[in-house]
């Protein structure tokens, strides 16, 4: 790893999150302004390991910046989790003259990363892709800003519905067992009710609430529930009726529509600063790290912790819920 690097590669794997182009624009640019040659893989791990790879020029990432996805697609890889096919995804990468690779993604793509680069003699840095925001040491994930406010807009129209009709909606949004989407999507659109794994659900303290509410003919209310969460949408819509039957339900499921659309320029700006840093780190010889942003700082931190990290939701945001619901 003491080698001068000449060559990198760029993937983005797991799940595809708002801002992945953005950060893949980065990191071609800078790679080449300081005369490196870079490298794309298509479909992630799944492209490593059957030598999917391509050379990538400035135009290459031309009129990409404000496009959802990734322009070099993601995939799963089950020979990725094996030593041949590690094996065969180093070969490839030595037959052409790499040196470093940067890999856009979540906690599996970091595990893999880690996996790798423990194995093989190529230095690897990881760029927290993903939209549910469960990697501690940064303020932000790409993609996470871009699908709350695509949940906030959503959840404010189903508002407007609601009020029309005196009608209680109960919204599920992503975020597999991490609650930060439905945290904050819920706050901004005055949710009453908030539901994340983080926090054990009490059924009984939900329905105690909406009576309440019901008493005070607060008709109109908007419950938003994390998918990873004690109680589902669909699951929480039969307790409630069961229990409130004079109280009329909807369930919306927003689902995969989060995951796409224009990121928002906060997505695009911190992709951008990510991907800079990705090739500066390499270049640096900061090697097996994962680049976050805390404090409006860079911020390091070595694979191997990141992948045992995760966000935590804090006693304050749990209180402020608490608080703005009543």
């Amino acid at each position: 790893m003491t080698q001068k690097i000449t060559k990198i590669a760029v993937l983005t794997s797991g799940g595809d999150s708002p801002g992945m182009n953005a950060a893949i624009r980065a990191v071609v640019r800078t790679g080449i302004y300081y005369g490196l040659e870079v490298y794309g893989i298509m479909r992630g791990y799944a492209g490593l390991v059957e030598g999917d790879i391509f050379k990538m020029e400035s135009k290459s990432v031309a009129n990409i910046i404000q496009r959802g996805g990734t322009i070099l697609k993601t995939a799963r890889c089950k020979e990725f989790h094996t030593k041949e096919g590690r094996q065969k995804a180093y070969d490839n990468l030595r037959k052409i003259g790499i040196g470093g690779l940067i890999a856009i993604g979540g906690d599996g793509t970091f595990r893999g990363a880690q996996l790798f680069s423990s194995e093989f003699d190529i230095p690897c840095i990881g760029l927290p892709g993903t939209i549910d925001k469960d990697i501690d040491g940064t303020d932000f994930t790409i993609g996470f800003d871009t699908a709350v406010n695509t949940a906030v807009q959503a959840i404010d129209r189903l508002r407007d519905t609601a009020d029309a009709h005196d009608r209680l909606f109960v919204i599920e949004v992503m975020g597999r067992d991490s609650g930060y989407i439905a945290l904050h999507s819920g706050i901004a659109t005055g949710a009453e009710n908030i539901l994340i794994p983080e926090k054990k659900s009490d059924i009984n303290e939900i329905m105690a609430s909406l009576q309440e509410k019901q008493r005070r003919k607060k008709l109109v209310n908007i419950i938003v529930v994390a998918e990873g969460g004690t109680y589902g949408a669909v699951e929480l819509s039969k307790v409630i009726t069961e229990n409130i039957p004079e109280q009329e339900v909807r369930v919306c499921i927003l689902g995969h529509i989060q995951r796409g659309g224009a990121p928002t320029c906060l997505d695009r700006l911190i992709a951008s600063r990510m991907g800079y840093s990705a090739v500066e780190c390499l270049l640096e010889g900061r090697y097996n790290v994962f680049v976050g942003i805390l404090n409006n700082s860079m911020h390091y931190i070595p694979l191997e912790k990141a992948v045992k990290q995760k966000q935590t939701v804090s006693d304050e945001w749990l209180k402020i819920v608490k608080i703005l619901a009543s």
